[in-house]
This record gives structure tokens, C-alpha cells and sequence, in this order.
């Protein structure tokens, strides 16, 4: 949003065989719910999950991820950890820094693996060895 306000997307792909991700596709979360970047920061309404989910099938995809960008750092707001935007154990959930200004890569953004009751287990330290990028 022009480095103005949050906003994000669901990363979209297959989970292979071996456990790995593949995103192929994104959607905006204003896409999916138009009151998504309402307030200023990133709030997902339940009942809107129901579009995603058949924005999915329609691709043949599911949802592998999500990412939106902090203003600063890459560290989980409050609001972050208590409102998951895919409240599933395993998912996996990206920060980009800055707006998503330059060129963030593994190492330099947040990425939270979604335990359940409100437990995060954060990856963001271990960059290309929990995050690989095709042809890097």
C-alpha cells in the first residue's frame, strides 16, 4: 500500500511429498475480504474464509502461507499471535520489514510456524535453511 499500511496476501501452491512447500500463486487479502486493511493493520474476518477456500478449489491449490509487511522489524505483533490469519496448526506465517521495501530475503523477515492455542514457534533465525528459494 505504498508504504503507507499493513497489507498481506495467502501464499498459495501444494505441500509435497517430502514435507516442503510450493507457493505458485497469491491472493490479496483485501481480495478475499474487502475489510481486511480497513483499520490500518491486517484483520481477517472468520466469515470470510469460506471465499478463500473456494478461490482455492477453483485453482486446485491450497493455502501454503501468509505474508504482509511491518512497518519496521519483522517481529510478530500482539495481534499477530492472538489472531492467526489461518488459524491451522502448520501454518506458516511471513513478515516482510519496511513495507517490503529493497529486497527482503530469508534471514531478514519474520516466519512463524503456528502451534495452536496461541503458540508460535518462530523460524526467522535459521533464513535459507527453513526458507529456499527455487534457483538460489
Amino acid at each position: 500500500m505504498n508504504g503507507r499500511r499493513e497489507s498481506g496476501a495467502y501464499l498459495l501452491g501444494n505441500h509435497r511429498p517430502d514435507g516442503s512447500r510450493e507457493i505458485s500463486e497469491f491472493v490479496f487479502y483485501d481480495d478475499i475480504d474487502p475489510a481486511a486493511l480497513a483499520t490500518g493493520i491486517v484483520t481477517i474476518r472468520q466469515t470470510a474464509l469460506p471465499r478463500l477456500w473456494e478461490f482455492c478449489r477453483s485453482r486446485g491449490l491450497g493455502v501454503v502461507a501468509d505474508v504482509h509487511v511491518h512497518p519496521h522489524g519483522y517481529g510478530q505483533s500482539d495481534s499477530d499471535q492472538a489472531n492467526p490469519v489461518i488459524p491451522r496448526v502448520g501454518h506458516l506465517a511471513l513478515i516482510l520489514p519496511n513495507f517490503a521495501r529493497g529486497r527482503p530475503l530469508p534471514g531478514s523477515i519474520g516466519m512463524y510456524e503456528f502451534l495452536g492455542a496461541g503458540r508460535w514457534a518462530s523460524h526467522s533465525a535459521e533464513g535459507t535453511r527453513f526458507f529456499k528459494l527455487e534457483g538460489r
